[in-house]
């Protein structure tokens, strides 16, 4: 089952502001903004002769209304939205016009509290209402035999927890060649053959006419370098885990529910409420 809801605002965009959020948070909702740009519109709203001619003089004096169709689940979560963009009591309004001078919706008179409010006006009400002093209230539920109900929506805050990178540290080795010097000594060996002039005669027992060899075997040294690896440091990685405790803060939204007991009494109506 929906619902026909109609927010006053003091100008289009306020109403467009409203309509805008009505799209982004409540699914499935579109609203219409009428202003005096559309006020030959007005009779596709199907308002009872005394309704249109409030929302005329609403329009007419700069201000716009926002018509929307709601499921009746969503009632509550649009009539949130209408006012917390804006949205006036139109009670309060018609007295303050009246006292300006204003004297059009007599007809419906105090009636049209529950009828036409900052909040909306319910389809019953714009199509089935009596339009007799006994108020619109009474006059649906004579028409449609059946009760309608406002719910009490509450937001409750629930804080869980999620992991999240915060960041990341890499400990990479790479090897890096540095020249190096170093000095020694080394020995290193020559033979030499020199050939000498003489002239002495050969002794007895020389025995001067033999085969005879002499080798000599030259040496020398080289360096030779040999490599020792030795562990000089250490690099250790670990990770340490903490607890802290973070206050979340956040806001909820609540709906309320504004009573208007009017029974018994005759004229416009007072300001005075019941908060539930």
């Amino acid at each position: 089952m929906t619902q026909t809801i109609i927010g006053f605002f003091d100008s289009a965009r306020e109403a467009e502001q409203a309509a805008h959020h009505l799209a982004m948070d409540v699914g499935g909702v579109r609203g219409e903004v009428y202003d005096a740009r559309r006020t030959g519109e007005l009779p596709a709203l199907r308002m009872p002769g005394e309704d249109s001619a409030i929302v005329a003089e609403a329009i007419r004096r700069g201000g716009a209304v926002l018509h929307a169709t709601v499921p009746d689940d969503r009632y509550a979560q649009v009539v949130s939205v209408m006012e917390r963009d804006g949205a006036y009591d139109i009670d309060e309004r018609m007295q303050t016009w009246r006292q300006e001078g204003w004297s059009g919706g007599t007809a419906t008179g105090a009636t049209v509290t529950e009828a036409v409010r900052a909040a909306g006006m319910t389809a019953g009400t714009v199509e089935q209402t009596s339009t007799t002093e006994t108020g619109y209230g009474q006059g649906r539920a004579e028409a449609t035999g059946r009760t309608e109900s406002i719910p009490i929506v509450e937001e409750q805050i629930n804080v869980g927890k999620r992991a999240v990178q915060g960041g990341r540290v890499r400990v990479r080795s790479y090897v890096v060649e540095t020249p190096v010097e170093e000095q020694v000594t080394l020995r290193e060996e020559r033979v030499q053959v020199e050939r000498r002039p003489a002239d002495r005669p050969v002794q007895p027992g020389d025995d001067a006419f033999r085969d005879r060899t002499i080798e000599a075997t030259e040496r020398r040294e080289e360096a030779v370098v040999a490599k020792e690896a030795r562990v000089t440091e250490e690099v250790v990685v670990n990770k340490t885990a903490e607890e802290r405790t973070e206050t979340v803060r956040d806001t909820v939204r609540r709906t309320e529910v504004e009573v208007e007991d009017e029974r018994g009494r005759t004229g416009a109506p007072d300001q005075r409420r019941d908060r539930t």
